[in-house]
């Protein structure tokens, strides 16, 4: 009998190492169908999801209802179980290097438990050959195990889209591949229980961790020109929203738009594969230039939100603003690689006094992470006012309300174009 089998048959458990965004949705998936360990190194997260509780915020205590799950932040647990999934973070360090130590640590793990037989697949995105490169030595060191012969190990790239409840685990096609023809068949068949969109079998672990990472290269690439695009037609005084509105009635146009990169996935994904490009002495310039765009656009928004307070005649020094969104991304709290924290730190570099609102992302994690925290509530009156996020809650939002909380001559700074052809009375600027 097989692995899969005996996952079928309850003889045999899953477990997924790293209970985040990505991780626990997963586990919980599987959760419904075979008997799954949840792991995650920090005890207070688990202890939230013992109570049916997502320290993410992106799913309701019912997903929890009828799981055959353990939650657990001990790892001699994880000895219970045969396939391993490992969904830890991939982030980058302050030089914009891939940062592997959540994935070796989380390899260790794995490793110091991994029995013969066993299967290790993994969903973090890392830069093509981290797999086998990096990760199976470790396995292979701290379990006395050979690959291939006693284990065997998968990768299969996490796709999930924060706050995106229409493409959930369960419907986007889900890329697999496996060490050898018998892992990649079996690996397969496991997701398959799960994923009802299907799998695509790749031929090899190197082609599916290279085709994760440029799927948020490609995005980086196309919405760095869609930011310089924006700062070329800013100069000429024309709106970029209604050149896109335009050049978007074409069939093939393809509808990227400007804003700010942020996130664990198109911020950072691209790092890894020129890090890895430097290795075969290629300088890949098209993806650097894109990051390059991107990573400006918090202080170029901050720049032009200077100069308009400028031009409206008002003293930069002491000036309020107010920044309303500090997540990554619209109805979401992941406040991870926000650059939105940009934005403010250039105003504070000219002496702005700034203040922040957010519907959904914590102060203290905001505080930790960037140094600033959230006011409960505009207090007004404000030089400038920065719509830097798009969440629902500000799309009910209507001029009258806006002029109640700005100063004589305010300047609204709308990022993504929210209200583009709502402000008549206002100072408007949008990307």
């Amino acid at each position: 009998m097989n692995i899969y089998q005996k996952l079928l048959n309850k003889e045999a458990k899953l477990s997924v190492i790293g209970l985040g965004y990505v991780g626990l949705p997963i586990a919980l998936e599987f959760a419904k169908k075979i008997a799954v360990v949840g792991f995650d190194i920090k005890e207070d997260r688990v202890e939230m999801m013992k109570n049916n509780q997502d320290p993410s915020e992106e799913l309701p205590s019912s997903a929890f209802e009828g799981c055959d799950i353990t939650f657990t932040a001990n790892t001699a647990d994880l000895s219970d179980a045969t396939f391993h999934i490992v969904a830890v973070p991939t982030p980058i360090d302050s030089h914009n290097l891939p940062d592997l130590t959540p994935l070796l640590g989380a390899t260790r793990s794995v490793g110091k438990i991994l029995k013969k037989g066993d299967y290790v697949v993994y969903e973090s995105t890392v830069y093509p050959g981290c797999t086998e490169e990096d990760c199976i030595p470790i396995l292979e060191e701290l379990s006395g195990l050979k690959f291939k012969e006693d284990f065997k190990v998968g990768f299969s790239p996490e796709r999930i889209n924060p706050g995106d409840k229409e493409h959930t685990i369960t419907s986007i096609l889900k890329v697999v591949s496996g060490c050898d023809e018998e892992s990649l068949d079996i690996i397969s068949k496991v997701y398959e229980l799960v994923v009802t969109a299907g799998v695509h079998r790749a031929s090899s672990i190197k082609v599916a961790e290279s085709a994760k990472i440029i799927e948020n290269t490609q995005r980086d690439v196309n919405i760095a020109l869609m930011n310089e695009l924006s700062i070329i037609f800013n100069r000429m005084g024309i709106n970029t929203y209604e050149v896109l509105e335009a050049a978007g009635t074409k069939w093939n146009f393809l509808k990227f738009f400007p804003g700010l990169v942020g996130g664990h996935c198109i911020g950072v994904d691209p790092y890894y594969l020129t890090y890895k490009a430097k290795e075969f002495r290629y300088h890949a310039q098209i993806i650097n230039s894109g990051r390059f765009v991107n990573d400006s656009m918090g202080f170029y928004v901050a720049k032009q939100t200077v100069k308009k307070i400028i031009a409206a005649g008002k003293n930069v020094l002491n000036a309020r603003v107010l920044v309303m969104g500090a997540t990554f991304k619209e109805d979401v709290s992941d406040i991870r690689n926000s650059r939105v924290a940009d934005v403010i730190s250039e105003l504070k570099s000219y002496g702005v006094k700034v203040e922040v609102v957010d519907p959904y992302a914590s102060s203290k994690e905001l505080i930790h992470e960037y140094g600033f925290g959230l006011v409960e509530k505009p207090t007004g009156v404000y030089d400038s006012i920065i719509i830097a996020v798009n969440h629902m809650p500000y799309k009910e939002l209507t001029e009258t309300y806006f002029k109640s909380i700005a100063a004589e001559k305010a300047i609204l700074v709308d990022v993504k174009g929210m209200y583009r052809g709502k402000i008549k009375e206002l100072t408007y600027w949008s990307l």
